[in-house]
């Protein structure tokens, strides 16, 4: 048995250095602390695909340092790949001996054991139904196997009674020690029996031709459908790049199972022997003992579930009641889904999700939606129609040929796989019987309470005595319009706070107008805040303005001063629904000395950072600031080195920009130089297109002497919208 171990986990860990050249696998294990030591373990795991009986002994045995052996289909055993198996620890299901094999190992803790209680990969992910466990197979439905927690209980049946029988009947013990060919009593003793749950989820699940599948027709003669879609399925996620979470659950320990007056008795009964196989009274309260622990594995097999985007927007699409579904609308119930209290509903879920969501609401830079869309369109549970997606119901409710779900219809797959978590099904069918003005009202107030929060959190860890603002300069705020049916988002500018744009903003408000005024990341706050802010950080503060503007208004503008100029242009070039856009002195070109030296300043400082000499190093420059009721009075220098980049990243995009578009500036600017913004003007890809050039001998001009001049354009402008 050990030289079998041995090669086995050689063999395994050639095959895993071989399949990871060729992969783009990203495998994460979470809970390696739930296997216990020195113990003897049954890990039961979900099946789905062939590359768990692959991966799995390998990880196994690398965490654990015991090999790993498994139980495999007897029609398996044949020529080559029987002799194979043999040697890789592999146990026929039709061996008789396959219990006492598996007993033994486990009593004696050489090997721990893998075992799929679903009984064979499960591709349609079908195994919830009415509530309760039942797998769906070729051959029809059954429940989950008790195979696992059968062994476990007899494991330690019989160490408990080797411990026993020790002192009272010591030659029984030496039977029972000749039975299972053991030669220590104490190897046994040592130990205990556990069952660990373990959870594979794969994301995503896409199923396409590949390199695998040309390989596969070229070198075997007459391939079957069957190892077609399982080439196309695994292939695809292994060449194409698959997350793969391995997680481990809390282990089951078996000996609180057999605390029972019947079972004790039979494990203390001395004068009896008791072979392998004999009846004995406490029988059938070890089989409910057993469903007992089959239905503890796969709660928590399934609890554990990494859910990920692609569930929540398989699950949604399933429940909503509607046959005709805005993608827009699908978008912001999968936001909600995946932002309000989904920790509390789940217990494990994809790192993606703990990210910022308002990409759902705005472009969908991750392409979350568009990937799901692309492969809903491809298999024809929706097509579009006039900019709507049609569902077709029968695609979720139709039976489909068990072998090739995962490529017909993986988008049934992906939902069969969250509806054990019972709690999360509660949430998406809420969300989808909700109408749609529901979706919109919530996500406004979400968002709105949630930038408040950030805005107080921020203020408190960076407040500085006698440098930072009161907390109204730097706090967001919305004003109400006279009807929801145009809204401004309006951006406030470079070390300033959104005090900065509220004469505008109430000005367009005494029009009829609602107007959102966001906090740009890093601002209204202190210096130091915003030297640890990128401009991607001020990206995503105006996306979720835009996402509460778009969620309370039909149609919304965009506009900002300076920096938030700029900031407003990237998203007119990134969200295809805006109205109308204005930049008033968008920074192209900078005419302050401390901005052409910041790229120098920002490598100095780097590198001093880099040979530890962080003294040395030049963080912040002096700021005269126009404002100084509203501006920082120190500039971070990686502040400024952060708009060079957004601009850098922003020309290449203005010539998208088709939407009607109004630039303002100040002839005599001392900060930006109108060359720049006429530049901005000049590259916009709009028609209707307007560049305003005020003689105002200062930066901001949305302050001060004059500004009504500025809001009175901004106003035509958007009036002509």
């Amino acid at each position: 048995m050990t030289n079998m171990s041995r090669f086995a986990y050689l063999t395994s860990r050639f095959a895993i250095k071989t399949l990871s050249k060729i992969s783009k696998a990203r495998i994460n294990i979470h809970g390696k602390e739930n296997i216990p030591e020195n113990a003897s373990v049954i890990f039961v795991i979900n099946h789905f695909t062939r590359i768990e009986t692959l991966i799995m002994p390998y990880y196994i045995h690398h965490l654990t340092g015991i090999p790993v052996w498994s139980l495999a289909d007897y029609e398996l055993f044949k020529g080559a790949l029987g002799v194979y198996l043999d040697k890789v620890g592999a146990v026929s299901t039709k061996n008789p001996d396959r219990d006492l094999i598996i007993v033994k190992s486990l009593l004696t803790g050489e090997a721990h054991w893998i075992i799929f209680p679903e009984g064979l990969m499960v591709k349609n992910k079908k195994i919830f139904e009415k509530g309760r466990f039942m797998i769906s197979s070729p051959e029809g439905k059954h429940r989950p196997h008790t195979g696992a927690a059968t062994l476990a209980l007899r494991t330690e049946f019989y160490r408990q009674r080797l411990h026993n029988m020790g002192t009272e009947w010591p030659d029984e013990a030496n039977r029972l020690l000749t039975l299972f060919k053991i030669d220590s009593i104490e190897s046994v003793l040592e130990k205990s029996t556990y069952i660990v749950p373990v959870n594979l989820t794969y994301y995503p699940i896409r199923a396409r031709e590949n390199i695998l599948n040309k390989l596969a027709e070229n070198l075997v003669e007459d391939i079957s459908e069957r190892a077609t879609e399982e080439i196309m399925t695994e292939g695809a996620m292994l060449l194409s790049g698959v997350d793969i979470d391995i997680r481990f659950g809390e282990p089951i320990r078996i000996r609180d199972f057999l605390c029972n007056t019947v079972i004790e008795k039979d494990i203390s009964g001395a004068m009896c022997e008791i072979n392998f196989d004999d009846p004995i009274p406490s029988r059938q309260i070890m089989r409910r003992a057993a469903m007992d622990i089959m239905e503890r594995y796969m709660s928590s097999i399934y609890s554990m579930t990494t859910v990920n985007h692609d569930h929540l927007f398989a699950s949604l699409l399933r429940l909503m009641p509607f046959k005709k579904i805005d993608p827009h609308d699908l978008r912001r119930r999968v936001f909600l889904a995946a932002t309000r209290n989904l920790h509390k509903k789940v217990s494990s879920h994809h790192t993606s999700l703990d990210a910022n969501q308002i990409p759902l609401l705005t472009d969908d830079r991750y392409n979350k939606f568009k990937e799901f869309i692309t492969i809903a369109l491809e298999k024809g549970v929706v097509k579009t129609e006039e900019n709507m997606l049609i569902k077709d119901a029968s695609k979720f409710s139709s039976v489909f040929d068990f072998h090739r779900m995962r490529v017909d219809n993986p988008i049934l797959v992906m939902a069969n796989e969250v509806e054990p978590l019972i709690s999360l099904q509660r949430v998406m069918r809420g969300l989808a019987w909700q109408p749609a003005f529901r979706i919109r009202h919530k996500i406004s107030e979400y968002l709105k309470n949630k930038e408040l929060i950030d805005f107080e959190k921020d203020y408190e860890m960076f407040y500085i005595e006698g440098e930072s603002k009161s907390k109204h300069v730097g706090r967001p705020f919305l004003l109400r319009g006279a009807s929801r049916e145009t809204g401004v988002l309006l951006v406030h500018g470079y070390m300033a706070a959104p005090l900065e744009v509220t004469g505008l903003a109430k000005y367009l408000a005494q029009r009829g107008l609602w107007v959102y005024c966001p906090r740009l990341k890093g601002h209204g706050t202190s210096p130091d805040d915003l030297a640890n802010r990128t401009y991607r950080d001020w990206v995503e503060s105006v996306d979720t303005g835009y996402a509460i503007m778009s969620n309370i208004c039909k149609q919304v503008i965009v506009g900002g001063f300076s920096t938030g100029a700029a900031l407003a242009l990237d998203l007119a070039a990134r969200i295809g629904d805006i109205k109308g856009g204005f930049a008033v002195c968008p920074p192209l070109r900078f005419q302050d000395l401390a901005a052409k030296f910041a790229p120098a300043v920002d490598a100095w400082n780097r590198l001093m950072s880099a040979v530890n000499l962080d003294g040395a190093k030049k963080e912040f420059v002096e700021n005269t600031p126009e404002n100084p009721h509203i501006n920082y009075f120190r500039n971070p220098i990686s502040g400024v080195k952060e708009i060079e980049e957004l601009m850098d990243e922003l020309e290449p995009k203005l010539p998208a920009i088709e939407i009607p578009a109004l630039v303002i500036q100040s002839f005599k600017d001392p900060v930006v130089n109108y060359k720049g913004s006429r530049r901005i003007f000049q590259l916009l890809g709009s028609e209707d297109k307007q560049y305003i050039l005020y003689n105002f001998a200062r930066h901001g001009i949305l302050l001060g002497e004059g500004s009504h001049r500025v809001y009175e354009a901004i106003w035509n402008f958007i009036k002509q919208l």
